[in-house]
């Protein structure tokens, strides 16, 4: 019997699931809005039926006899061609991670004979589910990896588990890649690897800089790895940041983790940290965001330059460093870790969206950044669902996306969206957030 027939009809449709909107031959169009249209949205307003606590439960057994069905396969092409998706379930649902463990085993010694596309699937898997089981099997592999995003996923897993291996890497991969410093992947593993000292700029000059005058912005605090929560700050066009009638900050907890955990220039990977721009608003079509409006944002190369400028008039600037470097204030421009959305750019990411979930908080349960729900590297906000009828109760999302239209001065809510990493423990605090509001404004 084929896949096709042994999965449910749900399963195939968690295969397409990402932070892009799914094609519209999939699902139909989306719905744009502009600021008035978003202003004007109320939660009741969006029902996702399956999450309530049938929809979700049928949701998840349909899941989970898609995963029994594709380990139950024999070997062979049917189970292969299975596996990607297979880890995906595995990874999204937290479940079965033993039960698929000697599938992914198996396999990694085989990639070398593989498309790069499904040697990053593979190799996603043993970062994210595997990475001590799986980094004795890499080492002989990386000679065979001659795609740099296969190669420098593989190196990445290496780290988190050998000791020895960044020495080892900085060796290796300009042996393997000898053009390294014009790949932006490599370039961001060849960073890593070196460590290099950098001292972060002082974060209220970022806060305080314009980017470009008359545009809001949102200002999203992360720590590094992005195992905590972090918190969503909104600048208005005329610079200040929003603060309710009693005068205290407006903050919204957010998560930019990914489930992989990978860095900001892999695919699938965390958000990465810099400057991205902000085009618009619209309900996605993907079953993970569900109906609540995402935010539009966009890195450098995805947008071109005229769009990411917001320009009224056409502008044929081609993209470069010091471009995306004049976003940035002074002291920040030679700060290489705040050119990761650069990186990221260049290395082809795209569709990483400010959106709501309909993914179940309870997955994670027991996880550092819990009630959070980790997906394919968007900005995440949770939300609130009526367990009886699915109907939205509440979302940090939507009030995000309405308080940044309400400091826009635009109707088409261009502005942009700034990602910057605090050094510390624990969530970002609204506390913490303040002092360095209060510091931007002095």
């Amino acid at each position: 019997m084929s896949l096709r027939h042994l999965l449910p009809p749900l399963g195939l449709a968690l295969l397409l699931a990402a932070c892009a909107p799914l094609k519209p031959q999939q699902k139909p169009a989306e719905k744009r809005y502009d600021a008035t249209e978003l202003r004007a949205l109320q939660p009741a307003a969006f029902v996702w039926p399956a999450m309530s606590i049938d929809g979700e439960r049928t949701q998840r057994e349909a899941a989970l006899a898609d995963i029994r069905a594709r380990i139950a396969l024999a070997a062979g092409p049917e189970r292969d061609a299975a596996l990607p998706g297979l880890f995906d379930l595995v990874a999204q649902y937290n479940a079965a991670i033993d039960a698929a463990r000697p599938l992914l085993l198996e396999a990694l010694p085989t990639l070398g004979t593989r498309d790069a596309d499904y040697q990053r699937a593979l190799l996603t898997a043993a970062h994210t589910l595997y990475p001590a089981e799986s980094a004795p099997l890499l080492w002989p592999l990386l000679p065979q990896l001659t795609a740099s995003k296969p190669f420098a996923i593989a190196a990445y897993t290496l780290l988190q588990t050998d000791a020895s291996a960044a020495q080892r890497l900085r060796e290796v991969v300009p042996q393997r890649f000898p053009a390294w410093p014009d790949d932006p992947r490599l370039m961001a593993l060849m960073f890593s690897l070196r460590r290099p000292a950098f001292a972060q700029p002082p974060v209220p000059e970022l806060l305080a800089a314009p980017l470009r005058p008359g545009f809001p912005a949102i200002v999203s605090l992360q720590r590094p790895g992005r195992q905590q929560m972090g918190l969503a700050l909104v600048r208005a066009a005329d610079g200040r940041f929003v603060r309710d009638a009693g005068g205290q900050l407006f903050t919204s907890p957010q998560l930019a983790l990914a489930r992989t955990g990978l860095p900001g220039t892999i695919t699938n990977g965390n958000t990465p940290q810099g400057v991205f721009t902000i085009v618009g608003a619209g309900t996605a079509t993907n079953p993970n965001i569900g109906p609540t409006p995402y935010l539009h944002s966009k890195l450098p190369i995805e947008a071109k330059v005229a769009e990411f400028e917001h320009a009224a008039i056409a502008d044929t600037t081609e993209w470069s460093e010091a471009v995306y470097e004049s976003f940035l204030p002074p002291g920040w421009r030679a700060f290489a870790p705040f050119k990761e959305a650069w990186l990221a750019g260049r290395a082809g990411r795209d569709d990483l969206l400010v959106h709501g979930t309909t993914i179940n908080p309870a997955y994670y349960a027991g996880s550092s950044y819990f009630p959070g729900t980790p997906q394919q590297g968007c900005m995440i906000s949770s939300e609130d669902w009526d367990p009886a009828t699915g109907r939205l109760l509440a979302s940090r999302q939507l009030t995000l996306a309405q308080t940044y239209a309400a400091a826009s001065l635009r109707n088409d809510l261009s502005g942009y969206l700034i990602v910057v990493d605090l050094v510390g423990d624990g969530p970002v605090t609204p506390a913490e957030a303040l002092a360095l509001v209060n510091a931007a404004g002095r």
